[in-house]
């Protein structure tokens, strides 16, 4: 298996996840990878493929919520000359490419029941037609599938093949999602920063302040290592290159100048810029405009830390703020995070 490809991680969620793909990596049985956003659902695929008996063949892949259903099941299947205008000659689809490799399906939840049962005949006795053709082509695939839906929940609803489910779930991996792999963070973010420390051309990495590391460890990364990746880069190239980083900011967008989006307040409709709005209704201005706002982000502050329970991590959130913003304030109003 290729160097770059290696997963990274100490954790005992995730060294068991490891030890699951070996296991089944050696039969040539479909598998489904399933996870959260960002989980690293196509790494532990290519670790399924390179243990594999079929390392040395290849691993073709495909999005299936990427292509409209007429143009996934061409690529899929492949077609002959004719088959539909523009199809000017015959075209191998990526079940022909993948014979004697893996092909892995990510996003299979998005395919349609129509080609949910085409493919369900290839897994079953592989074989399959091109469209616009009637000659039965064999291959020899092991299938990997991947999603991040509860696909048994979707079977139930009538909204996937139980029977494809049935056929694609020979063993299922499930991915811990990052906040399960506190003791992975710091490795996975020292990992990303040498990287982009490279690509910046800088010649040292000059590390992360405890104040960063602890933000790190407090955020509970929804997106998982893809937002780990994002947020360590972006913290790096902002920070000077020979000082270690401090800060990090979670959510790019976050900006006093973003576009508000749509609302209803008060019966009426309020738009974007440059949209026609009726005129507001004439206020009382307070006298002492700081102290009024003040008073108000005080009064926010505390109603925010009781609904939390003093949770300073789950109020930061709440807030939209960034774990080290919400202490500023606190100290700004002199206000206690622990409970009374």
């Amino acid at each position: 298996m290729p160097a770059h490809q290696q997963p990274i991680g100490q954790s005992s969620a995730f060294l068991e996840t490891l030890e699951r793909i070996s296991a089944v990596a050696p039969l040539s049985k479909p598998v489904l990878v399933i996870g959260e956003r960002g989980t690293g659902k196509e790494l532990m695929v290519e670790r399924l493929h390179f243990l594999s008996s079929r390392w040395e063949n290849v691993l073709v892949k495909v999005n299936c919520a990427a292509l409209p259903e007429t143009l996934l099941e061409s690529e899929l299947f492949g077609y002959e000359a004719g088959a539909f205008t523009g199809a000017g000659k015959r075209h191998a689809g990526r079940f022909e490419r993948a014979d004697g490799g893996t092909l892995f399906l990510d996003e299979i939840a998005s395919m349609s029941l129509r080609l949910q049962e085409k493919l369900l005949r290839v897994i079953e006795y592989g074989e399959f037609e091109r469209v616009g053709g009637d000659a039965t082509l064999s291959v020899d695939v092991r299938v990997v599938g991947a999603a991040n839906v509860d696909l048994p929940a979707m079977a139930a609803r009538g909204e996937f093949r139980a029977d494809l489910l049935d056929r694609l779930s020979f063993d299922v991996i499930t991915l811990p999602p990052l906040r399960y792999r506190e003791e992975d963070i710091p490795l996975l973010a020292e990992q990303f920063a040498l990287s982009m420390t490279r690509e910046l051309g800088r010649p040292y990495f000059a590390g992360f302040s405890e104040a960063a590391l602890a933000q790190m460890q407090a955020y509970p990364w929804p997106g998982n290592v893809r937002e780990l990746k994002n947020v360590v880069e972006r913290a790096v190239y902002r920070t000077p290159p020979d000082e270690p980083v401090t800060e990090f900011e979670f959510d790019p967008f976050a900006s006093p100048w973003k576009p508000a989006a749509a609302t209803e307040e008060g019966g009426r409709k309020v738009e974007g810029e440059g949209s026609p709005v009726e005129a507001p209704e004439r206020v009382e201005l307070p006298e002492d405009f700081k102290a009024h706002v003040a008073a108000y982000e005080e009064q926010l502050l505390r109603q925010a830390l009781e609904a939390n329970r003093f949770n300073q991590r789950r109020t930061a959130q709440a807030l939209g703020l960034t774990y080290a913003q919400l202490r500023g304030y606190l100290k700004k109003y002199g206000i206690s995070a622990k409970s009374p």
